[in-house]
């Protein structure tokens, strides 16, 4: 296999990554070579190196991560089957969509993140607390993605199921929900990004153990290059969860990856 014909299969991660690593590069060189680094402001990403590997060794990191994903899986699956029916719901009944789009377009614009004290006091410090936020910052692109997904159907699908006889189960699993799946799965991509705002922010408030509350303890004593390592590893599981969310696209929907390299 020719190094082109490796380009042409692999083309985004390679061009992902050479992007990510230019950045790294040149934001390692300014602060060696260009800019004098004060340790106390900025950092440089070998410093995070250091700091990074030294979190995995002593096993810290680990125990953060596993702590924050327990509260991201289970507000984001309550987003999940929650929101996905909804909007659902809210597309096939006009009339639910024009009763609860208005509340729910009213709560997604709302400042959610500012709401974590109250939610706090109301649930307590701990799993149940930073969930209901993973929760409520990652329900509604379920929610409207999956309600444009079902308005944006092809009526005329809908008209011969109808015509064969096909009832509302068949409407709903072999019409609307493969033409939604697309919006589904790019709501979802938004959700994540949401859901660890939320675990964070929550982690920030009230928290004596996870990855944010490492973060603020870092930031807080100005442990630059240890606060640094653990934004980037939230960094590397959005990524990685996103492109988990492309490879079950593929799967559940080869006809848009078709679709997409032609």
């Amino acid at each position: 296999m020719g190094i082109k014909a490796i380009y042409q299969e692999h083309y985004r991660l390679i061009l992902g990554s050479a992007s990510v690593l230019g950045l790294i590069l040149v934001w390692e060189l300014t602060l060696t070579f260009l800019i004098p680094l004060n340790p106390f402001f900025f950092t440089k990403p070998s410093l995070i190196a250091v700091a990074f590997k030294e979190q995995v060794i002593y096993g810290a990191l680990w125990g953060d991560l596993a702590v924050s994903s327990k509260a991201f899986l289970w507000g984001f699956s309550f987003a999940v089957l929650l929101g996905i029916p909804l909007g659902a719901f809210m597309g096939w009944r006009r009339r639910a969509g024009y009763t609860l789009d208005p509340f729910f377009t009213a709560l997604y614009a709302s400042p959610l993140v500012a709401l974590a004290p109250l939610i706090i006091v109301v649930f307590g410090v701990g799993l149940l607390a930073k969930s209901v936020l993973v929760f409520a910052l990652s329900v509604f692109p379920f929610i409207f993605n999956t309600f444009a997904g079902v308005r944006s159907t092809d009526p005329l699908l809908i008209n011969v199921v109808k015509c064969f006889g096909g009832g509302e189960k068949d409407l709903y699993f072999k019409v609307i929900f493969p033409s939604t799946l697309p919006y589904i799965i790019a709501g979802a991509r938004i959700a994540l990004g949401r859901g660890l705002v939320g675990i964070i922010v929550g982690e920030f408030y009230a928290a004596s153990e996870g990855i944010g509350f490492a973060i603020s303890r870092f930031g807080d004593t100005y442990r630059l290059p240890e606060m640094f390592a653990g934004i980037f590893v939230l960094m590397i599981a959005a990524v990685v969860l996103t492109e988990g969310m492309r490879k079950l696209e593929a799967v559940l929907a080869p006809w848009r990856t078709t679709e997409e390299s032609r």
